[in-house]
């Protein structure tokens, strides 16, 4: 059992310096999709010409032993068929992996495990607005047989190249199988989704300290209502990556499966407790910006009311030396004080002194 502890050290180390976001290393003899394409007997990679091809590859399967891990990234129906053909894939489950767009889940065709993993990749911005795109989405298809493991990558991050490193400096763990592969490609896109999680929590914590921070920039009036309702989207995408793969972690962590060795299938539980911890970031961020949304547009409308008891007072301070201009204004021949040396000077007098009570008092009563 010594060799399965250091499972979590094994697919989870320190990221290496040469690590790419985008796998582009492709062999020239191998189709224009194939990434990547290895025999592992007793966990160590077979250095051999004949593995640089599906076919060669799985020739030397069938003749030595171990299995193939075959990666692909965007194939076409062409491309894929040739490798379908050869590994016996189910044309339902080949079908989902060339054209994408599948909903994470697990599937069990024949002898052949079909497992959709949806990758999410935190895009890194200098300010969110209401256009920010803050997470970006592929997916990873995974087809786990009982001598072969093939990966099929659809989006432009969520390389596996830096876990196929990390996997073979640990041959104990492959030795176990394709399994293994399984296991550490769904503990590597979940713990993208805890990275992403906390890169998510650090522009939700900005938005809600400008909404509840008057002192900051936006004021009472809040901040722009987009902007919120945009990380909501985000957060909406999030989820329909995190929630549908709940089952399936289910399933492979307590589900007796042929193609699941027993000493891996325990970590499956592991890889679930954090998808579980994901979730419930999920639903609080969801839950989160629906009240500050409504706290935002609540503090619009409290400084829309703020303006028109502003413009009300003004109005009422104005309606004052109208009146006054329209009394005096109609021209009558016998209008009091018309005619007296003071009569002017008063009538200013008095509306300066009624304009500047008016004001004092709705100054007082926090209208201006």
């Amino acid at each position: 059992m010594s060799m399965i502890r250091d499972l979590r050290a094994a697919v989870r180390p320190a990221p290496r310096k040469d690590d790419s976001p985008y796998d582009t290393t492709r062999d020239p003899a191998t189709p224009s999709a194939v990434v990547d394409c290895a025999v592992y007997r007793d966990g160590r990679r077979v250095e051999s010409a004949e593995c640089l091809t599906p076919h060669g590859a799985m020739l030397q399967v069938r003749r030595d032993g171990g299995f193939a891990w075959i990666g692909l990234h965007e194939p076409t129906e062409a491309e894929f068929a040739v490798i379908a053909a050869e590994f016996g894939l189910h044309p339902l489950a080949v079908e989902d992996a060339v054209h994408a767009h599948q909903r994470p889940k697990l599937e069990r065709y024949d002898d052949t495990l079909f497992t959709v993993f949806k990758t999410i990749h935190y895009v890194e911005h200098a300010e969110l607005t209401a256009t920010s795109e803050v997470v970006e989405t592929g997916e990873v298809m995974c087809f786990t047989g009982r001598d072969f493991f093939i990966t099929v990558r659809h989006g432009g991050q969520g390389s596996l190249r830096g876990l196929r490193h990390r996997l073979q400096d640990e041959p104990e763990l492959l030795a176990k199988g394709p399994s293994a592969v399984l296991h550490g490609i769904a503990d590597h896109v979940v713990d993208g989704y805890l990275a992403v999680a906390d890169a998510m929590q650090d522009d939700i914590d900005e938005v809600e300290t400008e909404v509840f921070s008057p002192g900051r920039k936006g004021g009472s009036r809040g901040v722009d209502a987009g902007r919120i309702y945009q990380l909501k989207r985000e957060v909406l995408e999030f989820k329909r990556a995190v929630a549908p793969l709940a089952r399936p972690m289910q399933l492979l962590s307590e589900r007796p499966m042929r193609l699941v060795d027993p000493d891996i299938q325990k970590y499956f539980r592991d890889v679930a407790d954090h998808l579980a911890r994901v979730q419930e970031h999920v639903v609080g961020f969801d839950e989160l910006l629906n009240s500050i949304l409504q706290a935002n547009l609540a503090q619009a409308s409290v400084a829309q009311n703020e303006d028109m008891r502003k413009i009300t007072s003004w109005a009422a301070i104005i309606a004052v030396p109208t009146m006054v201009c329209g009394v005096y204004g109609m021209n009558f021949d016998h209008m009091p004080e018309l005619r007296w040396t003071y009569g002017y000077p008063m009538v200013l007098g008095i509306t300066v002194g009624i304009c500047f009570t008016i004001h004092r008092t709705l100054k007082r009563n926090g209208w201006l």
